[in-house]
């Protein structure tokens, strides 16, 4: 028989609907029924396409015999961490402080009846090994503990929780603190940080981490720092020639499990590849590099092929196994690809993808990346064997897809294919991110408020602030791809959200959770970047340049408390802090915005001149002359020709009507300390 969460819309619970495990999702119920029976809590939080929470679920939650010891001793909570984020902020963080160990998925933690853990881990295996002890005998001891141990287990609760309070940003700075001593000493570190033989930060594993990077690249374009911009350019590129990007599809998996970029953990998450697509698209206007064109295009057709509802939302991920097995989908054998290919084409992709050396992955298997240069008369040899192997790819059996749609990450997706399309001028790429901005405002947003998840026609779930802020932001690139004055008021909705419901009204700064969340042992209130951005970075970025569109101080000054509250931490710790760090950049030098007005055809022209040079400073908006009803800062004047105005903070200099003189005025070398 099916358990509770059959009735739930998230991929990941429905997998764990059929085992023998009396499954509860999180909620009211579940808490009362381990208060009233006082038996203690399993949680065990995962996500769709987690190899790891597979493992666990089929050595133990499918067994007959460990679903009954779990249903004997504990009340079992199983949630999806990208629908309930905040559950696991809260427990990630507790794992670690008890185990003094780092987190991951499967998250393991024993909870109390109201709530609070006691005890944690990761993945357990069924039987001993791996160093780890076997999940019945963890639950055994768990059980025996809670039963024998409930005064030691009050006072660690009490430890914990004073644990969690003091972990809050402290008193906040005066705005006269804000200085820019964070910005070097971030970048200083992350020189240091920088592998200059493969690319990247530290060793393996291996991230992205695309806010660093857009980070030092826009601290190259202030400050003429050649070096900065190497950093990002240098890693864009390896991370391209890697394995870590599928060379045949398109888009990132989510880490390399080496520090060559080689072998990827295959799974591929959409909040990886909208901000690594706004990325490359960058990149590619700095360096004009073919390499990061290339990616951009293959990325966003990969996104939109894959990864597009047809009712316009953008799917979660794509899970890392197939038949059970890690990387089946993507891996090939020499013999494979020789029967796929021409002689002439073999000869080709052989060298080029490393087929002519040793494999690469288990049993045997070469998992492909660049590893020789082409010769330039080869490249339609590859391009015609890649898109066979392609196609005989797409014959195998697919990995999963989590399809249900979360906001935050699509926004992330949207703010990457409005940046891009602006770029490139890929009409259709903007196309991708205004129909997906579209099903989020007739299907996730109720009586002005947003709704975190949705799937099989169902939305649900209390929107957190990474939903609201990285929208904003999203439709801040989408009002510079093309402007909607209805998308300008729905940025102003989502900010008077953001200030009603988020914010710190006493410190500064916003909290994950809306103040009519419901009560956890914790309200986090973020600012380091974890895989995804600071939700308080990105809130602080993006109200400080809707201030510039809309002239509403209130938005300006909610980001000024957002960096006074987070200094000390800029100050102390700037590392894993570069959206806040980007907010107070542009806080120190404020944010120049080019209003073009005009008609429809010169916009587009001079839009794309200025979008294909990089100036992550300035933002472009193009009206159209027949656009109204405009706010006081933006109702320029238009005529039956293009004309521009550039405003350096609130303060906008006489009009430009010629396109030249605008890019030369925009784009003249600055060197900025």
């Amino acid at each position: 028989m099916p358990n509770r969460l059959a009735q739930e819309t998230s991929p990941y619970l429905q997998q764990h609907s059929d085992n023998p495990v009396d499954w509860h999702p999180w909620g009211e119920e579940a808490l009362a029924r381990a208060k009233r029976e006082d038996k203690p809590i399993l949680l065990s939080v995962g996500y769709s396409a987690c190899h790891w929470c597979h493992v666990m679920a089929h050595e133990s939650f499918e067994d007959s015999e460990v679903a009954a010891l779990m249903n004997r001793l504990f009340v079992n909570i199983k949630v999806d961490r990208e629908e309930r984020p905040d559950i696991d902020q809260i427990y990630q963080l507790a794992q670690q402080m008890l185990s003094q160990r780092t987190g991951g998925w499967p998250l393991t933690m024993f909870l109390t009846p109201e709530g609070t853990p006691f005890f944690g881990g990761t993945y357990f295996p069924k039987e001993a090994r791996y160093n780890l002890p076997g999940f019945p005998q963890v639950l055994e001891h768990i059980a025996r503990v809670y039963r024998d141990n409930r005064k030691e287990i009050a006072q660690q609760n009490e430890t914990l929780l004073a644990t969690f309070e003091g972990m809050q940003p402290g008193a906040p700075a005066h705005h006269s603190e804000l200085g820019p001593e964070p910005l070097d000493a971030a970048l200083r570190g992350l020189k240091t940080n920088f592998d200059s033989r493969f690319g990247g930060f530290g060793g393996a594993p291996k991230f992205p981490h695309p806010a660093e990077l857009e980070f030092c690249l826009r601290r190259s374009a202030a400050t003429g720092d050649g070096a900065a911009g190497r950093v990002a350019t240098y890693t864009l590129e390896r991370m391209a020639l890697g394995g870590i990007y599928d060379q045949l599809g398109g888009g990132f998996a989510r880490y390399s499990v080496d520090a060559e970029w080689t072998i990827p953990h295959f799974e591929k998450m959409l909040y990886d590849n909208g901000p690594l697509l706004r990325l490359y698209a960058d990149a590619w206007s700095v360096a004009r590099n073919p390499l990061f064109a290339r990616v951009a295009v293959e990325t966003a057709a990969w996104v939109m092929r894959e990864m597009q509802s047809p009712e316009g939302g953008y799917y979660s991920s794509i899970d890392a196994d197939s038949e059970h097995e890690e990387g089946k989908f993507y891996v090939w054998n020499p013999d494979e690809v020789r029967s796929l290919l021409s002689s002439e084409e073999y000869a080709v992709l052989a060298p080029h993808y490393g087929l002519d050396g040793p494999p690469n992955f288990e049993n045997s298997h070469w998992h492909l990346r660049v590893a020789g240069t082409l010769a330039a008369d080869a490249a339609p040899l590859l391009a015609s064997g890649r898109r066979k192997l392609f196609e005989a790819r797409e014959k195998r059996v697919r990995p999963g897809r989590d399809d249900k749609v979360l906001v935050s990450w699509n926004a992330l997706m949207i703010a990457g294919m409005a940046r891009a399309a602006v770029v490139f001028g890929r009409g259709d790429w903007l196309a991708s991110a205004k129909k997906a901005l579209g099903f989020i405002r007739g299907s996730m947003w109720r009586n002005a408020r947003l709704l975190a998840t949705y799937k099989d026609g169902k939305a649900h779930l209390n929107a957190y602030l990474d939903d609201y802020a990285f929208l904003l932001a999203a439709l801040l690139e989408l009002l510079q791809a093309e402007f909607d004055p209805g998308e300008l008021a729905f940025a102003e909705d989502l900010a008077d959200v953001l200030l009603e419901q988020f914010e710190d009204r006493d410190k500064g700064g916003f909290f994950f959770t809306s103040h009519d969340h419901e009560k956890l042992i914790h309200r986090p209130k973020p600012g380091y970047e974890n895989a995804t951005p600071s939700g308080n970075g990105v809130a602080a970025f993006a109200l400080q340049r809707l201030h510039f569109l809309t002239g509403e101080s209130r938005y300006a000054l909610a980001a000024e408390r957002t960096l006074a509250q987070f200094h000390s931490e800029l100050a102390e710790r700037p590392h894993g802090h570069a959206t806040l760090l980007a907010a107070l950049e542009e806080h120190q030098r404020p944010t120049r915005t080019v209003i073009v007005r005009g008609p429809k055809s010169e916009l587009d022209r001079w839009r794309g001149a200025l979008a294909q040079r990089y100036a992550p400073q300035t933002m472009v908006v193009a009206i159209g002359a027949d656009v109204s009803g405009l706010p006081p800062v933006l109702d320029k004047p238009a005529g039956r020709e293009a004309s521009a105005w550039v405003c350096e903070g609130t303060v906008c200099l006489a009009p430009i009507d010629r396109l030249e003189t605008l890019i030369e005025r925009v784009f003249k070398p600055e060197k900025i300390q």
